[in-house]
């Protein structure tokens, strides 16, 4: 299974390098929305620096669903979603494959937006330890959810419109408790910081799992 999740990921992976969806309209969407941000809150009175966190997580919630349309669209668009299901492959590796793919540009455009945070809000990270332990589960919930969710939707004409509907609501804990632990990771209190962390790694099981068990249902309901 996991030799074809990696067959799965590379192929996404190579098909958003080639197009650069990722880097010429997902990045720069992510860094205007902290730009805009920055104008739309008075520096002057400390309130920027301590609303960072949520607006960081904020951006790549927003950003999570135009990777996660992506990764579907593409296939729909072209008329290969019966190649996927005619290739062989088991569900939950073409699940683990697409889930991979989109935490991995998730992941490129955290860094992105962890540099913009600190230039644009001027925060100082006192614990990155604490953040790491938060971002990487949290980052990994997001792609799980975006890929069962853009299962879900790729095949419905409104799928742009219909997506976030459906996915944010469900990524709301995750947006809570990255927000906090980016907080306690920000503030120099790790200890409040850890239990979200824990909750993060629970939340990713869960979506995690959850995809896996339901994508073959969605793979071939389409």
């Amino acid at each position: 299974m996991f030799a074809e999740a990696r067959i799965v990921a590379a192929k996404d992976l190579r098909l958003e390098w080639r197009s650069r969806v990722t880097t010429t309209q997902v990045v720069p969407f992510a860094v205007l929305t902290l730009v805009l941000f920055a104008f739309a809150i008075d520096p002057s009175r400390g309130v920027l620096g301590r609303v960072a966190p949520g607006l960081f997580w904020v951006a790549v919630l927003l950003s999570t669903t135009l990777a996660a349309n992506r990764a579907h669209a593409v296939e729909t668009d072209a008329g290969t979603r019966d190649m996927l299901r005619l290739s062989g492959l088991e569900p939950r590796a073409v699940f683990a494959g697409k889930a991979a793919a989109i935490v991995v540009q998730l992941l490129g455009l955290e860094i992105v937006l962890a540099a913009g945070t600190v230039v644009l809000y001027n925060v100082q990270l006192a614990t990155p330890a604490l953040l790491l332990s938060a971002a990487l589960p949290a980052t990994v919930a997001l792609g799980a959810a975006g890929a069962t969710y853009g299962a879900l939707a790729a095949s419905v004409r409104v799928r742009e419109t219909l997506l976030p509907l459906l996915l944010l609501p469900v990524l709301a804990p995750v947006l809570i408790a990255a927000t906090s632990a980016t907080e306690a990771a920000i503030d120099s209190t790790p200890e409040a910081g850890w239990g979200w962390a824990g909750l993060l790694v629970v939340l990713a099981l869960l979506y995690a799992g959850a995809g896996a068990g339901i994508y073959g249902v969605l793979l071939e309901d389409q």
